[in-house]
């Protein structure tokens, strides 16, 4: 589904609706995440890690198939919300594993595995938006999701074999404390501006450079681009180096590259500023979501399943905002939300440092 967030603009043209309608499927995707973060730490306890990621792959194949089917707005809209839940389902479980069977090298273990989804976002991407410039239907794109998923259970049926014992002190519950919750609000904020630069930056180019929907859509792969090699490479530069300070550089090379792709005045230099965005945005994923998982060691599933409600909220508001606000100021105008959410992601490490804390990279 990588492509979802690119192909808004052959969205809202298909359906003529406003930016504000528009930016409803987003807002549909982040609060339907809320939902699943609320239930995660109960949908663990109940069914174990393995299984709650495939409750996840099932609702979010029900929803792509209602999209890729479905026409009208608000049809298109509710099957976003199942796709919300399940993508959440799986990304949440998905970390904990990563976390809990990679103890000691955790940090390449998620960022590799993002870098991996980096790269169906490039296929996802390029499939839409090469369909959409044949002229034909861009939703079938989509449809590659289905072998995959068939694969994926395949393969890890015989990988894993999760036995399942419900704990007899029942599910994670607790306070979180004052260094997650900071913690949080800087995934809140990192998530907002990836997510508003996935959803408008083809419809971006497409207004400042009168792309065709279907090139523009296309060029967002730049953005994939960095984000692949960033997750894949970008943990094993320096692991020694604490990880807020890595966090920091990243959002410095996301804020650069964010200025250049805005405000370039050609086509490829602004192509270059936004691979460079998503270099910067590719590893903060998965660092702030490790710091939370350190925050409160021994609630990883309640602090993984909390850290959705930001993700909920970061997808669900920011690229609505966004898409509401260029209705009145256009693409552009709106689009400085993005580094704003940037600045504000980084002040959130200088407040309290993992540094501070105690808390450094533990790295193979």
């Amino acid at each position: 589904m990588g492509g979802f967030g690119p192909a808004q603009p052959l969205l809202q043209s298909d359906q003529g609706t406003s930016g504000l309608v528009a930016g409803l499927h987003g807002t549909s995707l982040g609060f339907s995440g809320l939902i699943a973060g609320q239930l995660n730490a109960r949908l663990v306890h109940h069914f174990g890690r393995f299984t709650t990621s495939w409750i996840g792959m099932l609702t979010f194949l029900a929803g792509a198939l209602g999209f890729i089917v479905l026409e009208p707005p608000a049809l298109t809209i509710s099957a976003t919300a199942l796709i919300g839940f399940g993508v959440t389902v799986m990304i949440n479980n998905g970390v904990t594993f990563l976390s809990h069977n990679h103890a000691g090298n955790s940090t390449v273990a998620i960022a590799q595995a993002n870098g991996f989804n980096s790269s169906m976002y490039l296929l996802g991407t390029l499939a839409i938006g090469t369909l959409a410039s044949l002229g034909l239907s861009w939703r079938l794109g989509l449809l590659i999701v289905f072998p995959l998923a068939l694969l994926v259970y395949k393969v890890s049926k015989r990988h894993i074999n999760e036995i399942h014992e419900k704990s007899d002190a029942g599910r994670q519950r607790g306070a979180l404390g004052k260094r997650y919750w900071i913690g949080w609000l800087g995934l809140t904020f990192a998530i907002s501006a990836e997510f508003s630069t996935t959803f408008w930056s083809a419809a971006h180019l497409r207004e400042k450079f009168s792309l065709s929907s279907g090139n523009a859509t296309t060029a967002v792969l730049c953005f994939a681009l960095g984000m692949a090699l960033g997750r894949w490479y970008g943990t094993l530069v320096f692991p020694q180096i604490d990880v807020d300070i890595r966090t920091l550089i990243l959002i410095i090379i996301q804020l650069f590259g964010f200025i250049v792709f805005w405000a370039s005045p050609i086509v490829p230099l602004s192509l270059i500023g936004l691979f460079l965005t998503g270099l910067g945005t590719s590893a903060q994923f998965a660092l702030f979501s490790l710091r939370l998982l350190r925050f409160a060691s021994d609630k990883p599933d309640l602090a993984i399943g909390v850290s959705a409600l930001g993700a909920g909220v970061a997808i669900g508001c920011a690229p609505f905002l966004i898409g509401s606000l260029s209705d009145q100021v256009g693409i552009a105008s709106s689009f400085l939300l993005v580094p704003l959410f940037i600045l504000l992601a980084g002040v959130t490490l200088l407040v309290r440092s993992d540094s501070r804390d105690g808390v450094r990279e533990n790295s193979a």
